[in-house]
């Protein structure tokens, strides 16, 4: 039982009338409709009362087909409704996730109030209308609710971060590195993340270390993460290459699969990082120095001659995993995503596409497929992000040549 002092000031009513007290629960399912198991639905309760308010207790129905929980804390507002009238409105936001399919009701919630009327203190019971609340049952092939593998994680997005210390590739036989997986979910609670990814292959040894969740409550919704940890141990000192990780989900906007990836990486084969592991260059004879220095001349020469040398730009292996990531699931939404990300991470490399005959119609046909009408093609989004990924040239402006006429200016 809560006591609402701030809200006792409201001019006390004569009489209650119908209408005066009214609780409305609302299911909002996503996509408009009907979820899967274990898939969350907000119930968005809410009350709105033009009598003050003395005392009030919300009586929740058992909710026996499914888990739930509640999101914060009750929230009391002052509200004008549509006549000008001033009431008190009351909202609470709960998560449910029904455990198997069928046709379920949620029953009604009752709000138990005391209220003044004629100056004497009088208990009301509000009772919201029951819900009719249906569960889809799991119709395709693989994947769905009820089976083990893979995890079943319906969602607004999700998304992973991968980070290591220190590089993979810098570690050597016998060395440690830790690697820490993030796993960001919105959505959904903290309790319905999947359990620590398996991350095993030949060649290394890997401690698992602690797993963390949490729930963060935002204006939308809430948002779960998971941190997920390993010490990697190589065991052999050859490179040892790590396949990515695959994590499926379930879109709950779209209603379709997708999927999210823990990048493939390596151990070892980088360059050192401390700088007590390089070793000192051998000093060469002065036959071979100057053998070298001639071979130099000459190079610098042919390079005058041709005009190479010029800076090469490409985009970093995040963005090009990004690009790859979105081409092999066949999604131009998240291709352009990462598209505008590399843009704005390389503006020159963004340039020199704009101006390729061969990248610019593709980038057009991307555009139109996000942006445009519903049923535009895409262009090849492997080709492209293959294409994407290449190196460019960067142009030199042109200049004053660089060596003088050997026999001087002409007269």
């Amino acid at each position: 039982m809560t006591i609402l002092l701030l809200l006792a000031p409201l001019p006390a009513r004569a009489e209650i009338e119908p209408g005066d007290l009214t609780l409305t629960v609302t299911a909002e399912f996503n996509g408009n409709s009907p979820p899967f198991a274990r898939e969350m639905v907000l119930l968005k309760i809410r009350g709105v009362y033009k009598q003050p308010i003395l005392l009030e207790e919300v009586v929740q129905p058992t909710l026996a087909n499914f888990s739930w929980t509640q999101l914060g804390r009750d929230h009391w507002s002052r509200t004008k409704l549509p006549d000008g009238q001033s009431a008190i409105a009351f909202d609470r936001t709960v998560a449910v996730f029904p455990h198997h399919a069928g046709d379920f009701i949620i029953e009604p919630f009752t709000h138990k109030l005391t209220v003044n009327d004629f100056g004497e203190r009088r208990v009301v019971e509000v009772r919201s209308k029951p819900i009719p609340f249906p569960v889809a049952r799991w119709t395709e092939a693989t994947g769905g609710p009820d089976v083990k593998e893979p995890w079943w994680l319906p969602a607004r997005d999700v998304a992973v971060t991968d980070s290591w210390s220190p590089d993979p590739e810098t570690v050597k036989l016998g060395e440690t590195t830790r690697r820490i997986v993030t796993l960001e979910v919105q959505g959904m609670v903290a309790e319905g993340l999947p359990p620590r990814p398996v991350m095993r292959t030949r060649g290394i040894l890997t401690f698992a270390g602690p797993v963390t969740r949490e729930t963060l409550l935002t204006p939308s919704g809430p948002v779960a993460r998971a941190t997920y940890q390993w010490d990697v141990k190589p065991g052999v000192p050859e490179v040892i290459p790590l396949d990515a990780i695959a994590i499926p989900w379930f879109d709950t906007n779209t209603r379709t699969m997708r999927e999210a990836e823990i990048p493939a990486r390596q151990i070892g084969g980088g360059l050192p990082d401390r700088e007590g592991d390089r070793a000192p260059p051998a000093v060469p004879s002065p036959l071979v120095a100057a053998a070298a220095a001639l071979a130099a001349f000459g190079l610098g020469l042919a390079l005058i001659g041709y005009g190479a040398g010029r800076p090469r730009l490409r985009l970093s292996a995040a963005s090009r995993r990004a690009l790859n990531r979105a081409a092999r699931a066949g999604d131009p939404a998240g291709f352009r995503a990462a598209l505008e990300t590399a843009r704005r991470e390389a503006p020159e490399l963004a340039r020199i596409w704009q101006a390729r005959p061969d990248l610019a119609a593709p980038l057009a046909a991307l555009d139109r497929a996000v942006f445009g009408t519903a049923g535009a093609p895409a262009p090849d989004l492997p080709a492209l992000a293959r294409a994407l990924a290449r190196p460019e040239f960067q142009a030199t402006a042109s200049g004053p040549k660089r060596l003088a006429p050997l026999d001087g200016p002409a007269a």
